[in-house]
C-alpha cells in the first residue's frame, strides 16, 4: 500500500516537475530509485517533453536543449548518490551477523549465490560492466545496483558507473522515442 501511495505521488510530482523545483524533484526521485523504490528512471524525461508530451520544465532562460542536459545531468547526479547509498547498504546487510544468521536459518544464500554470478562479471567488466547494465532502458535500477554492490569496488568507481549507467539510459531511451518517432 504505502508503495503504491509512494509510486503515485512521486512519478505525479516528477511528471509535473518544472523550473528550479522540478530538478530538485528529479534528483531526490533518481537518488530514491537508485536504493529504495523499484521505479523506472526514464520518467524523469517528462518534464522536457519526452514520454509526456505536453510537458515542458519551463526553464525560460535556458534553450530546450540546455534543459534536457540538465535534467540527464541531475538525475544522474542523483542516481550516483543513491548508487553510494544502497552500496553502502549493500555492504552493511551483507556483512550484518542478523541478516547471515536468517538466510542460512532459511536455507537460502542470496549473498554468495549474487556473489557467484556477479564477482565473474564484475572481474570481467567491473564497473563499466554495472554502466552497461543500467543503461538498459525500463529496467529498475534498484536490482542492478544492490547486485554489483557486492563486488565492493570504490564509492567514486561505483558513482561514476552509476552516473553514466543512468545517462547512458535517458540517451538511450530519447534515441529509442526519437527513433519510433522518425518512423512514423
Amino acid at each position: 500500500m504505502l508503495e503504491a501511495i509512494l509510486d503515485l505521488g512521486l512519478e505525479t510530482a516528477v511528471r509535473a516537475a518544472s523550473g528550479w523545483s522540478g530538478l530538485g524533484v528529479i534528483f531526490v526521485y533518481s537518488a530514491l530509485i537508485a536504493f529504495v523504490l523499484p521505479f523506472p528512471s526514464e520518467i524523469v524525461l517528462c518534464p522536457v517533453g519526452y514520454l509526456c508530451p505536453t510537458n515542458t520544465l519551463a526553464l525560460a532562460l535556458f534553450p530546450y536543449e540546455v534543459q534536457i542536459l540538465l535534467v540527464i545531468v541531475v538525475s544522474g547526479l542523483g542516481k550516483a548518490l543513491g548508487s553510494v547509498i544502497a552500496l553502502m547498504v549493500g555492504h552493511s546487510a551483507a556483512h550484518s551477523g542478523v541478516t547471515i544468521r536468517f538466510v542460512e536459518w532459511i536455507g537460502f544464500d542470496p549473498v554468495g549465490w549474487s556473489q557467484k554470478r556477479l564477482v565473474e562479471l564484475g572481474k570481467r567488466w567491473g564497473p563499466l560492466g554495472m554502466a552497461i547494465g543500467l543503461s538498459v532502458p525500463f529496467f529498475p535500477d534498484t536490482a542492478s545496483i544492490y547486485a554489483f554492490s557486492v563486488l565492493g569496488t570504490g564509492y567514486r568507481r561505483f558513482a561514476a558507473a552509476a552516473f553514466a549507467g543512468s545517462v547512458g539510459r535517458l540517451v538511450v531511451t530519447m534515441g529509442l522515442i526519437e527513433g519510433a518517432l522518425f518512423v512514423v
